[in-house]
């Protein structure tokens, strides 16, 4: 089993910037893949971007160039660096980390953000 839990979350002003981390305990396989997702009320959750062991990254179109996402592994430990927020990222962000191998997948609570305008 793997426990997932975010932090760094709050109310910002738009341009203004904020740091999620994600820390994972339990069970971790060291090939994993990991991401933060978002789901605004009302709308479908959505992967924000990902990141897997080897340090591959990939991101969503709208978030590109603004959030840069890292991880440290000898920390089980997953970082989204939020920069030039903008009102229409408000939403929940959860961390995600999935065990390719097994197919396993685990989510954690999720953490609230919302940017003011």
């Amino acid at each position: 089993q793997v426990r997932l839990v975010e932090s760094g979350g709050g109310l910002v002003q738009a341009g203004g910037s904020l740091r999620l981390s994600c820390a994972a305990s339990g069970s971790i396989f060291s090939i994993n893949t990991m991401g933060w997702y978002r789901q605004a009320p009302g709308k479908q959750r959505e992967l924000v971007a990902g990141i897997d062991n080897n340090g591959y990254t990939n991101y969503a179109s709208s978030v590109k160039g603004r959030f840069t996402i890292s991880r440290d592994n000898a920390k089980n430990t997953m970082y989204l660096q939020m920069d030039s927020l903008k009102p229409e990222d408000t939403a929940v962000y959860l961390c995600n980390l999935c065990h390719p191998a097994s197919s396993n997948c685990y989510w954690g609570q999720g953490t609230q953000v919302s940017v003011s305008s």
